[in-house]
C-alpha cells in the first residue's frame, strides 16, 4: 500500500509539472506587446502614469498613445495583463518571431514584404501620407509632391515612406533616419528640407514646434491600401489573429477617431 501511495504521489507530481510548464509556455496571463515608445501620437515614453500611460518592461518609464490605448483594449479582451516591451523599429519583427513578444501594436502597415514573415489583424487605424516642413520656408505653400523637386527629402527608416519619395522628380533624397525625433532635430536645423509622414504625426510636429507645418496635398503620393493602414502584426498562424480582430470589431470608428485626438492633445510636447 505505501508503495502504491508513493506511486501515485509520484503520479500526481509529474502531472502538475507538466501543466505548470505548459502554462509557461503556450497560456501565460500576460500580453506582452511590442513598440517604439518613441512613434507618437502612435506611440511614445513619458515619466509617469499620468493620461493612461502603461509601465514599460524593466523601465522606470512608462509607454502612452494611440497604441497603448488599443493594446490595452485587446489585452482587456483576452483577459489578459498588459505589458509593454520597449523595442527598436528594426528589431519588431524579429522579437515577434522568436518569441520574445507576442505581438507587434507600433502603427505598423502590413506590406507585402512584411507578410512574408508575419500575419495582421484587421486593420485598426488609417492614414494619408504628408510632408512636414519649416513654416514660412519655401516649400510651405507646397500642394503637390512635385513642388519638391530639388528638395532634400527623408522618411523614416525601412517603412515605405522612404520609398515613396522617389515619387517625386528631381528630389535631393538624403539618408533614412531612424525616427522622427531625429528627422524633426534636421529639420529645424536645416539639414532637411522636409520629411514624409503619415497625418498625426504631421499634427503631432506642428503642436510640438510652432516652426512646423504639415502639407497636406491635393496631389500627393500614390500608395497601396495596405501601405496607410496600420494593423497589429502575430506571428504566422496565431490563434491571437482572430481573436484580436473580434476584439477590433468592437471599437468603433467614432471612438477610434476620439483615441487618437486624444493622442494628439496629450502627446509629451518634447517627443
Amino acid at each position: 500500500m505505501k508503495r502504491r501511495l508513493l506511486s501515485i504521489a509520484l503520479i500526481v507530481l509529474m502531472i502538475i509539472s507538466v501543466l505548470s510548464g505548459c502554462g509557461k509556455a503556450g497560456s501565460s496571463k500576460v500580453l506582452k506587446v511590442g513598440m517604439e515608445c518613441g512613434y507618437a501620437p502612435f506611440n511614445w515614453t513619458q515619466k509617469d502614469a499620468s493620461n493612461g500611460g502603461v509601465k514599460i518592461e524593466d523601465s522606470s518609464e512608462y509607454a502612452g498613445g494611440y497604441d497603448v490605448e488599443i493594446a490595452k483594449k485587446i489585452a482587456e479582451g483576452l483577459g489578459k495583463e498588459l505589458v509593454i516591451v520597449k523595442t527598436e523599429w528594426l528589431g519588431l519583427v524579429p522579437a515577434l518571431t522568436s518569441g520574445k513578444i507576442d505581438v507587434i501594436i507600433a502603427g505598423m502597415s502590413p506590406t507585402a514584404e512584411r507578410l512574408e514573415q508575419i500575419d495582421f489583424s484587421d486593420i485598426y487605424y488609417t492614414s494619408d501620407l504628408v510632408m512636414v516642413v519649416k513654416k514660412g520656408g519655401p516649400y510651405d505653400g507646397a500642394t503637390s509632391i512635385q513642388d519638391f523637386k530639388g528638395a532634400k527629402i527623408t522618411a523614416q527608416l525601412n517603412t515605405f515612406h522612404y520609398t515613396v519619395i522617389d515619387q517625386i522628380e528631381g528630389v535631393d533624397k538624403q539618408t533614412a533616419m531612424d525616427d522622427f525625433p531625429a528627422m524633426r532635430v534636421a529639420l529645424e536645423s536645416g539639414i532637411i528640407d522636409g520629411y514624409v509622414s503619415e497625418r498625426p504625426e504631421g499634427v503631432s510636429a506642428e503642436a510640438a514646434n510652432s516652426n512646423f507645418k504639415m502639407i497636406e496635398f491635393t496631389d500627393g503620393f500614390e500608395t497601396l491600401p495596405e501601405d496607410t493602414a496600420i494593423a497589429v502584426g502575430v506571428k504566422k498562424n496565431s490563434d491571437l489573429t482572430a481573436k484580436i480582430n473580434e476584439i477590433l470589431k468592437g471599437i468603433s470608428e467614432e471612438e477610434r477617431i476620439k483615441l487618437m485626438d486624444n493622442a494628439i492633445k496629450n502627446q509629451p510636447a518634447a517627443e
